[in-house]
């Protein structure tokens, strides 16, 4: 367990100032789009010259630095730890829109894309009162049992469709599952194409769960919906609601694709 220790801002003693001097020299470089020179940096980041040479040579030997006809600019490792950081920020992006949604509609909320033939949750919100189904059993492998699956296999074309059963074949995984690729596909052909998906005690006994497509790019995508499945007449109603009030939602889960 944390203590206020724990938590407490490093002592002054603690602190590395090689480190702090590396960093001021970064944060110059990002100052200036084009790079800069050596002594420019040093100047700007208000450290001594003899140092600044020092730390730059050591940035631009371990990639955070590369030097370009006398310039410093970023190298790979630092333009690495840009888009981590940035992927975190796409991250935040999603749970935050999720839990949004999750809070004004009172139920578990999931967005799923299909991406290089598998189904991919990208994220979930719930609470202890109203939890997430389990994932007792592979999503990617169960996509016919479940809605998220059923709303993205829907999505694709006959060739995607039949690729993705050949690897992952519909089978009976509770006795209301359906039993076998041709029953799903006529349940997908069935499907109207901006009609939420509804599967009940199809992946897990006990809760029903509604998905439908969401159109971001040529990506298959998906919000869904779950409730115990003695709620289920509740799914649908909660399912279009969302539907129809995720207008500013979609534009933060399409800048999600590129994760």
């Amino acid at each position: 367990m944390a203590t206020a220790a724990d938590s407490a801002p490093p002592a002054p003693q603690t602190l590395i100032g090689s480190v702090q001097r590396a960093m001021r020299l970064l944060e110059a470089v990002a100052a200036h789009e084009d790079g800069a020179p050596a002594k420019q940096l040093a100047r700007e980041a208000g450290v001594a010259l003899p140092t600044a040479y020092h730390l730059l040579r050591t940035l631009t030997h371990e990639g955070y630095l590369r030097k370009e006809q006398g310039l410093f600019v970023f190298g790979e490792a630092a333009e690495r730890l840009s888009s981590a950081a940035a992927q975190q920020n796409r991250r935040s992006m999603i749970t935050d829109a999720l839990r949004h949604w999750r809070d004004t509609i009172g139920v578990p909320v999931y967005f799923a894309i299909y991406r290089d033939g598998e189904i991919e949750l990208i994220d979930v919100a719930d609470t202890p009162a109203n939890p997430a189904v389990e994932e007792w059993a592979d999503f990617r492998e169960t996509g016919h049992a479940h809605a998220i699956g059923q709303c993205l296999l829907s999505q694709l074309d006959d060739r995607a469709r039949r690729d993705h059963l050949d690897r992952y074949p519909a089978r009976s995984i509770t006795p209301y599952s359906v039993r076998d690729d041709q029953s799903l596909l006529r349940k997908l052909d069935g499907a109207g194409r901006m009609e939420p998906l509804v599967e009940r005690q199809e992946y897990a006994l006990g809760t029903a769960c509604a998905a439908f497509p969401i159109t971001i790019g040529s990506t298959a995508a998906t919000l869904a919906v779950s409730l115990p499945a003695h709620q289920a007449e509740r799914l649908l109603p909660v399912a279009r609601r969302l539907q129809h009030e995720i207008g500013r939602l979609v534009a933060t889960l399409a800048f999600s694709i590129s994760i």
